[in-house]
């Protein structure tokens, strides 16, 4: 009987080895489906797989990937596989992950899709993870609330970003102008752009319509959206007709370029800023460094257009890390994003690039190691701070068809197939139709 106790214990104790090894084989990334395969935390040892997503240019993919490497040498168990593009193939590449709940642990989200994601529960609330895996010691609430929708917070603000005319003074002299006013309004705007066609240069490639005109209802008291997020925030069309009215008119006199045009530049390398055609563009703030990398020129920051500039302005969160509802392993995401926004090294390999840091520790670490043309962005965020507004609360549901309408019909506009007047009432009447959904 001895014997037979002895043989069935060593046995059980045999399986429970083998049991134990296939659970330990099974952690981390499974290799048929290539998800991950359950654990929820990132300690120890333990192999844990996080798939990590975003769009940009070709020099924000290639630090990305360093950041991403420096946090594997701290934490080896941890793999990271990495999906990017530009922006607009970045969101036609998600859409169908969305739909299949197959969302990447971290995704870079901005504004116009925020709510989309996170209104329809496909991100994760982030505030169970402030003051844990998340330190928010020295970000402003503020800079928190960027990412506030509801009662909760589905996105790591990575930066704060401001509107503004990115130019280049020797393409603006060969246009032959001295210099951008410094309180520069719409009739210098005009005047500047005819006065650059006449020696063959574009004033700019236009304003991103959803961004801009959002800002020019902002400087005359007015939203894009109502508070409600079910309607439009104006009610008189003459400001769309007075807006989109006049960039019209600067692409039919050639002031500016067509769509057609446009439609050939796919990235940063393409811009007509960069082969001395044009003589900026309208951006955020984060973008700047970049272009003036590849013009490879002294570059300017001109403020937005008065009247009602100050009015208008705003300090936008740059973009999001978000965390899918559906990931297996959230608190390593989270550690990640902690990461990316608090460590020093980290920084020094971002320096800035997706807007100005939320961190104040990290802000000053990286003053000292700022180029001159980071130093001018820095500084004009800081301007900016200092001679903006509140910005409205995050898009809501439906933002992103409401730009679909808005985009496609201004392009309609500037290709003369549609009045100013006929496409206000278009946009009104498909933009309520979206936005009503949310009543």
């Amino acid at each position: 009987m001895k014997k037979q106790a002895k043989k069935v214990v060593l046995a059980l104790m045999a399986s429970a080895l083998m049991l134990a090894t296939a659970c330990g084989s099974n952690a981390g990334t499974n290799s048929e489906t290539g998800t991950n395969a359950g654990t929820n935390s990132g300690g120890g040892d333990k192999p844990i797989t996080l798939r990590m997503a975003w769009w940009g240019s070709e020099a924000r993919h290639e630090y990305t990937k360093k950041v991403i490497d420096l946090y594997k040498t701290k934490n080896p168990n941890v793999t990271i596989e990495v999906e990017y593009a530009n922006y607009d193939d970045y969101w036609k590449k998600i859409a169908p992950q969305a739909a299949a709940n197959e969302l990447p642990d971290i995704m870079q989200i901005d504004t116009g899709y925020y709510a989309q994601y996170a209104g329809k529960g496909q991100l994760a609330d982030l505030t169970p993870y402030f003051g844990k895996e998340i330190d928010v010691t020295n970000i402003s609430e503020n800079a928190l609330n960027g990412g506030k929708l509801g009662d909760g917070v589905f996105g790591m603000n990575l930066g704060v970003n401001s509107l503004g005319f990115q130019y280049d003074p020797a393409t603006l002299a060969k246009a032959g102008i001295d210099s951008i006013p410094e309180n520069w309004s719409w009739d210098d705007y005009l005047s500047i752009a005819a006065k650059a066609k006449e020696n063959g240069i574009y004033i700019d490639g236009g304003m991103r319509a959803e961004v801009f005109f959002g800002y020019y209802l902002r400087t005359v008291g007015k939203k894009l959206y109502n508070d409600a997020g079910n309607g439009l925030g104006y009610e008189d069309d003459q400001l769309f007709v007075d807006f989109f009215g006049k960039l019209a008119d600067l692409v039919k006199s050639g002031a500016a370029p067509t769509p057609d045009t446009l439609a050939q530049i796919k990235g940063v390398e393409d811009d007509m800023t960069v082969k001395g055609t044009q003589v900026g563009v309208w951006q955020w703030s984060n973008q700047f460094v970049a272009l003036q990398q590849a013009v490879n020129r002294p570059m300017e920051i001109a403020p937005m257009l008065n009247p009602g500039a100050k009015e208008g302005l705003y300090l936008k969160p740059s973009m999001f890390f978000s965390i899918s509802k559906n990931s297996k392993a959230k608190e390593e995401a989270a550690k990640f994003i902690n990461f990316f926004v608090n460590d020093a090294e980290a920084n020094k390999l971002i320096l800035g690039e997706r807007g100005v840091p939320v961190s104040s520790v990290i802000k000053e670490e990286l003053k000292p190691l700022l180029s001159p043309e980071q130093v001018q962005v820095f500084d004009y965020v800081a301007w900016s701070e200092a001679n903006s507004s509140p910005m409205d609360p995050v898009d809501p549901i439906g933002a992103i068809e409401v730009f679909a309408s808005l985009k496609s019909l201004t392009e309609q506009l500037n290709y003369g197939q549609i009045s100013a007047e006929d496409a206000a009432k278009k946009f009104r009447s498909e933009a309520e139709n979206v936005l009503k959904k949310n009543k």
